[in-house]
């Protein structure tokens, strides 16, 4: 009688070894987490701006629309590009990731302040509708991607 364990429909076999007790799961990605975050930070997005823009658009008219695309491509594009430079790394070196991620955050912070000065006088959008719509989208995508990553499955050897 063989002591057989119950095989994980979603793994494959080692391809080195046929006789290796070891197989691959859809869990064994590190990047995985990251992946999860993304996407449940581009759906957060997605929702918010729909919600924002529905809300704004019937309360302050056309700058209000203006308003919430600005805020969303500001406040939820800065955080989900961060994910996205570490999730395009995430095979790379400690130092290309660190060195990427700072200079995503570096271009980033120099773009936004490039986007504010030319907009700072002009009056096609709400100013609180872009307040608003940025606080609530970096918050929004921060605590999704935050939720993506503690809740993947993944394989952990302690």
């Amino acid at each position: 009688m063989t002591n057989q364990q119950p095989q994980d429909p979603t793994a494959q076999s080692v391809p080195d070894s046929a006789d290796s007790p070891f197989q691959i799961s859809q869990y064994d990605d590190h990047r995985r987490p990251l992946q999860r975050a993304v996407k449940f930070g581009t759906i957060a997005l997605v929702v918010l701006t729909v919600v924002s823009l529905a809300i704004w658009g019937t309360t302050r008219g056309l700058p209000g629309v203006w308003g919430v695309l600005i805020g969303a491509a500001v406040g939820g594009g800065f955080v989900l590009l961060t994910a996205l430079s570490v999730l395009v790394t995430a095979n790379s070196n400690v130092t290309t990731t660190g060195a990427v991620v700072l200079g995503s955050w570096l271009l980033k912070i120099v773009i936004l302040v490039i986007v504010l000065a030319v907009i700072k006088d002009m009056t096609f959008y709400d100013n609180v509708a872009l307040f608003v719509t940025v606080v609530i989208a970096l918050l929004a995508v921060l605590l999704t991607e935050v939720w993506g990553v503690i809740t993947s499955r993944v394989t952990y050897v302690g």
